[in-house]
């Protein structure tokens, strides 16, 4: 028997967790597909795809919910600031895959979200066991939790083997963000 949605999980210390969402989402389009990305931890700063994304509506849908990254460079936001918000993504996010109206529906750094704290583990796997059977769930980010990881179809690991960090070389604009 064939499955209607999958579960994928793109996880791992490398980069292009979020990358690999975007272009499993570009491929869906060609297919006349909706897509829906939630965004759970990076909406406060600009990235390339806030831009993107526009060009791609009304078929692909971004929602960028997050205060920014928690707790590294500029944060200075209480976590609980954090934690509301995320579960206010998480609210967005059940509406949204209820709606029916996505093929695939990306939970953009959901995975630290978890890891984190900022939303709790149950909730999470309750969303991924109460999604209507066609509904594609897209899950990234790093420390993805192993009770994720039995429930998923799929689940792909980036692993870091270079990084231009390391040799002090920052994020650049178009590449990185």
């Amino acid at each position: 028997m064939e499955k209607d949605g999958l579960v994928i999980v793109y996880t791992g210390k490398g980069k292009g967790k979020t990358t690999a969402a975007l272009g499993m989402a570009l491929r869906a389009l060609g297919y006349d597909y909706k897509v829906c990305m939630i965004q759970f931890i990076k909406g406060s700063w600009h990235y390339g795809e806030m831009t993107s994304s526009k060009r791609l509506e009304p078929e692909f849908e971004l929602t960028a919910v997050g205060k920014g990254f928690v707790g590294i460079m500029d944060d200075r936001s209480p976590i609980e600031d954090h934690k509301k918000i995320a579960e206010e993504a998480l609210v967005i996010a059940k509406e949204k895959i209820a709606s029916q109206k996505y093929n695939i529906v990306i939970l953009d750094e959901i995975n630290y979200a978890v890891n984190l704290g900022l939303v709790k583990l149950d909730d999470v796997l309750k969303l991924i066991r109460d999604r209507p059977a066609r509904v594609n769930l897209v899950l990234t980010g790093n420390h993805v939790r192993d009770e994720v990881v039995e429930i998923a179809d799929l689940v792909t690991e980036m692993r870091e083997i270079k990084h231009p960090f390391k040799s002090g070389i920052r994020a650049k604009k178009g590449i990185d963000f």
